[in-house]
């Protein structure tokens, strides 16, 4: 359950629960207060199986610090300063989410840093909560929408997020630390960055076998067209012949009644409404093409978006991501 949050009269945001100083004798007080505080470095107890870090810069961070509603939103407090932002991913066989999660806030208090809020999946706001905040792109972090731990902190003039998620065998974990002083490089010179396969882009599917697809939209199944090719980011679909436009043509060519939807699909990487926007779009240029190319009457062709919403794949690997970047054809009632 989130954890309530109250406003001091210092002006910070500080957490209604018990804070991790009340446990301290007073000389581990007096020493704490006058010792300078360390910028917070998570100790996991899973493996790392991969880090990102992006280049920390003078920067803002709206920082949760509450569940979002459908009435105001999500509840932010804007913090400013030098912004590092990291993302590991753990071998976590088993481990459940609190599991990743618990020693983090334990380190976390036990170096004077105060809760404001902290919440699991539903009662964070879900998709709602997910898509309202910052997070690094996929496949350095990935959020598996319906198991993710979220928590927020400040120590002075100090903010941290921390954003868990995980996908198989995998915790993801994602930091955002605010400071006034950026925070130093996790692993100067990359020397000792854990090993890492080289990234190759995964073969493109075949298409559809003409027969096949003929039958799948004869029995009113989607179709994937699955040899379209549209530039990186765009919705400009590149020159060729596509044996999947010609398949569409002719099976409507073969009854002027039939009719078909064009859905467009993305991978989870960047904002909810970019790739519902995107995916749209490059659904309109597969209509476009067909009504340029083969004379296809615009009234039986309609054209949507689904952005990420549809799966068919995780989103965690290129091989992944590329499954759900697509284009498919629905038969709709004439």
């Amino acid at each position: 359950m989130p954890r309530n949050v109250t406003k001091p009269r210092n002006g910070l945001i500080l957490s209604a629960g018990r804070s991790a100083w009340f446990g301290l004798k007073i000389p581990a007080l007096l020493l704490a207060l006058s010792a300078p505080a360390a910028a917070f470095e998570p100790s996991f107890t899973q493996q790392i199986s991969s880090v990102t870090e992006l280049a920390a810069g003078l920067d803002s961070y709206a920082m949760p610090v509450g569940p979002w509603q459908k009435a105001t939103g999500l509840p932010v407090q804007r913090v400013e300063g030098q912004v590092s932002r990291r993302a590991w991913r753990l071998n976590a066989p088993g481990a459940t989410l609190f599991a990743v999660l618990l020693p983090l806030r334990e380190q976390l208090q036990a170096a004077g840093w105060q809760i404001l809020f902290e919440c699991e999946t539903r009662d964070c706001g879900g998709f709602d909560f997910r898509f309202s905040t910052e997070v690094l792109p996929e496949p350095d972090m990935h959020v598996d929408l319906n198991q993710f731990r979220f928590l927020s902190a400040r120590r002075g003039e100090e903010a941290l997020s921390l954003l868990i998620s995980r996908s198989g065998d995998a915790a993801f974990v994602q930091q955002v630390a605010v400071g006034p002083e950026a925070l130093a490089p996790l692993r100067p010179g990359g020397s000792d960055t854990p090993p890492q396969s080289e990234a190759r882009p995964a073969p493109l599917p075949e298409p559809v076998p003409q027969g096949e697809g003929d039958a799948r939209l004869a029995a009113g199944l989607p179709l994937v067209m699955e040899d379209l090719v549209f530039e990186s980011g765009s919705a400009r679909l590149r020159d060729g012949d596509y044996a999947s436009l010609q398949l569409l043509a002719d099976w409507l060519g073969d009854g002027a009644e039939r009719r078909l939807i064009l859905v467009g699909h993305t991978d989870l990487s960047g904002s909810l409404q970019a790739n519902i926007t995107l995916s749209k779009r490059r659904a309109e240029a597969v209509r476009e093409a067909l009504i340029r190319g083969y004379k296809i009457a615009p009234a039986r062709l309609e054209a949507e978006g689904a952005g990420p919403l549809a799966p068919r794949s995780e989103n965690y690997s290129e091989a992944g991501r590329q499954k759900n970047r697509r284009v498919e054809a629905i038969p709709a009632p004439g």
